[in-house]
């Protein structure tokens, strides 16, 4: 029984790394979407993803059609809970 305790503060700490990990995860495979897709500026994108899915997009698109594109092609993405759209359209 002494076995479990420390066993049992190894997967704690072993949970809070896989989660930090599953969201840098989201953001990369976010990041690829916006990369492969002809009417997103990947570079011009910020995506940001927290413990919980929550994928945030900034940054400047050069059309409303471009930044409802970011958005779809983010909350498609598997592991994403929702998107925050805070993306400025070029004028």
């Amino acid at each position: 029984s002494a076995l479990l305790i420390p066993m049992a503060g190894f997967a704690a700490d072993g949970d809070s790394v896989s989660t930090k990990v599953s969201d840098s995860v989201i953001t990369t495979k976010v990041k690829a979407e916006f990369a492969k897709d002809k009417l997103v500026s990947a570079t011009a994108l910020k995506v940001e993803t927290d413990s919980h899915g929550m994928v945030e997009i900034s940054g400047t698109a050069k059309s409303k059609a471009a930044a409802e594109k970011a958005v779809s092609l983010a909350k498609n993405v598997k592991g994403v809970t929702s998107v925050k759209d805070k993306i400025i359209i070029a004028q």
